[in-house]
């Protein structure tokens, strides 16, 4: 299988290089970053995904939502299935991404950890077993240089959770101020940064005297890394349409 990487520079790109250079049947053959010579590659790094020549069986962007539309208008006139692991992206983004999966195979999901989208599930169940009965907090975790907030699996898992509800929750962010109670119809999102957290989310459902925390925390990026890999796998067998964890789960 022939990759291409967006970011290849950046801190998600390193550790894909490192993890596809011990995948036997994946080879690096061209690279995308804006900081180009950063580091020395064994593959050609272009600064703008149009001035790439090579051909590859897929691309994977882990870069900066800034790159979004030259990312997907190359896979677009390449024809190259995409694996978007590229968080902090719009709802317009997202609606670009679904009407361009008529045309191309394209991947993507607010985390590529297998057990984030375990407990996306499981915190999805206990929503429609617990209901409005239980307050639903999340609580996201992540180190001081991350620049998107609330992160992207903080929205993948009350995505998630307010898909066991007929009448969806609305999303608060913080509770800052001291003139509203809490009703039932919020789902509250947290975000802390600081020091070298990978990432850690925490879904609370807090009910009359009882209490239950469904928990992921990351221990390295690899996770991440081998989650696009396996998509990646799986993103090159299928006809063109929009793709997640889920469907690659099943």
């Amino acid at each position: 299988m022939k990759v291409i990487i967006s970011g290849c520079n950046g801190k998600m790109g390193r550790v894909l290089v490192r993890l596809i250079a011990n995948e036997k049947e994946m080879e690096i053959v061209a690279g995308i970053d804006k900081h180009k010579d950063k580091f020395e590659n064994t593959f050609p790094v272009y600064e703008k995904a149009c001035e790439c020549k090579e051909k590859a069986d897929v691309l994977i962007d882990f870069s900066h939502h800034s790159a979004f539309s030259d990312i997907l208008k190359y896979c677009l006139d390449t024809k190259t299935p995409l694996v978007m692991a590229t968080t902090g992206l719009t709802g317009e983004n997202l609606r670009s991404l679904m009407k361009a999966s008529n045309e191309i195979p394209i991947f993507q999901t607010g985390n590529y950890s297998l057990g984030v989208n375990v407990i996306t599930n499981l915190a999805k169940k206990a929503a429609a077993s617990l209901g409005d009965d239980f307050d639903i907090e999340i609580i996201e975790k992540h180190h001081n240089q991350k620049v998107d907030s609330p992160s992207g699996t903080a929205y993948l898992i009350a995505n998630g959770i307010n898909e066991a509800f007929e009448t969806k929750k609305e999303f608060v962010y913080g509770r800052y101020g001291k003139s509203d109670k809490r009703t039932s119809t919020e789902i509250g999102i947290h975000a802390i940064r600081g020091g070298t957290i990978i990432g850690e989310h925490t879904v609370i459902f807090a009910g009359p005297d009882e209490i239950i925390e469904i928990k992921h925390t990351a221990l390295s990026k690899d996770i991440f890394g081998l989650g696009a890999i396996k998509a990646s796998k799986f993103l090159i067998k299928q006809k063109n349409g929009f793709y997640n964890m889920n469907d690659m789960l099943k």
